[in-house]
């Protein structure tokens, strides 16, 4: 709660350094402005969203379904939320994530777009508090157009929230039809809900429309889904037809012209591991993650079990497969799920304590880091340690703007092996040597830049995981055409005694990520109907986009169980130490 201003002239806080954005029509007053200059430079923050003391009811509700505020600032890798009408912002934040905030004011879903990338520049320094000064005006729902904004503004899927939102009321109509009082009970609680969760007496976000939200919320929910689900469609029509897809749709068609046959090498007859011939065929499969052209094999090594994509993919193929996933077309949502993997960021980074005594790492190399998310949770938990990073992609560029490393490398590992050659305490690679062409030639890299002493920490998935076997080719650690070797734990282990490496502790369950039905699930769909908008197919027609939502609508009821199959697996292989990854600690004893 944003307390009053200071009455005396003399007592005011000094405001130089702020700004405060507010969207078209909300009016800020000069003392909701100073109090909330105050409020930020006392803790510590250099964001802060202001919520209105009146904020409509359902959109309160759709705020806390999206954020602890237990938890929100300390969340390093939380996304910005806030309610769209208010945001005090730090100028030299606004600098550096290089915002521009001159001109008219922003609808609110600009304004969450905003908030959404500030937090990224603010990670454990943005917070949300009321405005009792500010005002949300006359209560009105948001147009089907005006709420898919926000939605996408803020990363979410529009048209499956809303189809999720009709799901739920079906299913508590039919609950209350069908199952007698509990059903009705169930009902009357949702129908309740924001009157229980908001009209506490005396709390500081008082909704100007509780009475009437309450009263009519069946009846406002169902308009709202219907709305959106039609200004979801609407809009997902209507991609492709723009200039830059159809830039994207044309570029791709002229590349794909000569066929995918060119991004293969000829197959090799060997294993690139130990050199046995003894080869077969694990899995054949299409690209099931982005739906481009070609097919991909997979063979393993009948002597010592490696796992290896057989014919490999050229540098050109491995460039034309990663374009659109994790930058470009698909960078949002590759982000987006890099951001909810807090807790395996905290275990990779918890693993090393046991080994360090009582001082933490000087420095610190995260190989493959990506858009920086591990380098940015890590702080949390070894906040004396320099951070950088080492990638391929612009994602690293972008980590060390936001201050989630200090230094970010662009280019191939081994490339830098000589210029970072002992410089570092820790080398991390986490799911990064299953992607490169010639991971022996990588751990060569970190032991040239590793000091003596110093600890390699990488993790992998497991090609023996009993999923494997189960899934087939529906698992996803195969990750095709992307996954370039699997290595099974015993090759890995060999490798580094080769280079004078101590191994000092292995996890199985604790590297699990839950995600084998899910992605089983998920792969399946995409197998059966790719997604119709995608500019490197043959434009969509009319049946294609049909096929699409029915299987993605058949498919919603997979998705709950296999979320359901996933967390028993999960407690299964924290139980019995095995999953479907593993991650090494090892020490580097010997120059």
């Amino acid at each position: 709660m944003l307390p009053a201003p200071p009455a005396a002239p003399a007592g005011l806080p000094r405001a130089a350094g702020w700004r405060l954005l507010s969207a078209r029509g909300v009016e800020a007053d000069g003392a909701t402005f100073l109090a909330a200059c105050a409020y930020a430079e006392r803790e510590g923050l250099r964001v802060l969203d202001l919520l209105p003391g009146d904020l409509a009811a359902e959109r309160a509700l759709g705020l806390l379904r999206l954020v602890d505020p237990a938890r929100y600032r300390e969340d390093r890798l939380g996304e910005g939320r806030g309610a769209g009408y208010a945001v005090l912002v730090a100028e030299e934040v606004l600098a550096r994530a290089g915002c521009v905030t001159d001109g008219p004011r922003p609808e609110p879903a600009e304004l969450l777009a905003l908030l959404r990338r500030l937090k990224e520049y603010a990670a454990d320094s943005t917070g949300l508090v009321i405005a009792p000064g500010l005002s949300a005006g006359r209560p009105a729902g948001a147009s089907g157009p005006a709420r898919v904004a926000e939605l996408r503004a803020q990363g979410l899927p529009a048209g499956a929230l809303a189809a999720a939102q009709l799901a739920g009321l079906a299913l508590l109509a039919r609950a209350a039809v069908r199952q007698g009082g509990w059903g009705a009970a169930a009902a009357g609680l949702y129908w309740l809900q924001p009157y229980l969760a908001l009209g506490e007496p005396g709390a500081g976000l008082r909704p100007a429309d509780l009475a009437r939200a309450t009263a009519a919320r069946p009846v406002r929910s169902l308009g709202a889904g219907l709305r959106t689900v039609a200004a979801a469609n609407r809009a997902r029509t209507a991609v492709g037809a723009d200039a830059d897809s159809a830039r994207a749709a044309a570029a791709y068609r002229a590349e794909l012209a000569d066929g995918t046959d060119r991004f293969l090498e000829p197959r090799r007859p060997d294993c690139p591991w130990c050199g046995s011939r003894q080869l077969s065929v694990q899995v054949t499969v299409p690209d099931l993650l982005q739906g481009k052209p070609g097919s991909f094999t997979l063979e393993r090594c009948g002597r010592c079990a490696h796992v290896f994509q057989n014919p490999r993919l050229t540098p050109e193929g491995l460039e034309f497969y990663y374009r659109d996933f994790y930058d470009g077309r698909g960078g949002e949502g590759a982000g987006t799920v890099f951001g909810r993997l807090g807790a395996a960021y905290r275990g990779r980074a918890e693993m090393l304590r046991p080994y360090t005594g009582s001082a933490a790492p000087a420095s610190w190399l995260d190989v493959g880091t990506g858009h920086g998310h591990f380098c940015n949770a890590a702080r949390a938990v070894w906040p004396r340690t320099r951070f950088d990073g080492l990638d391929m992609g612009d994602g690293v560029r972008g980590a060390e703007a936001r201050g989630w490393v200090e230094t970010g490398f662009q280019g191939q590992f081994p490339e830098f092996a000589g210029k970072l050659a002992g410089q570092y305490e820790v080398v991390s690679m986490y799911h990064y040597l299953e992607h490169t062409r010639e991971p022996l030639a990588e751990l060569d890299a970190a032991t040239a830049v590793l000091a003596p002493g110093g600890h390699l920490t990488i993790e992998v998935p497991d090609p023996q995981s009993r999923m494997a076997r189960l899934l087939g080719p529906a698992w996803l650690p195969w990750f095709q055409p992307q996954h370039q070797h699997l290595i099974p734990a015993a090759n890995l282990r060999e490798a580094l005694a080769d280079r004078g490496f101590t191994v000092l502790s292995e996890e199985h369950g604790p590297a699990h990520q839950g995600n084998d039905f899910f992605g089983a699930v998920a792969l399946t769909a995409s197998r059966l109907a790719p997604d119709p908008d995608r500019p490197w197919a043959p434009p969509a027609t009319a049946r294609a986009r049909v096929l699409a939502g029915a299987v993605r609508a058949a498919a919603l009821p997979l998705f709950a169980g296999a979320a359901v199959l996933d967390a028993l697996r999960t407690a299964a292989a924290h139980h019995a130490d095995g999953g479907n990854a593993y991650r090494v600690l090892a020490r580097k004893d010997t120059p």
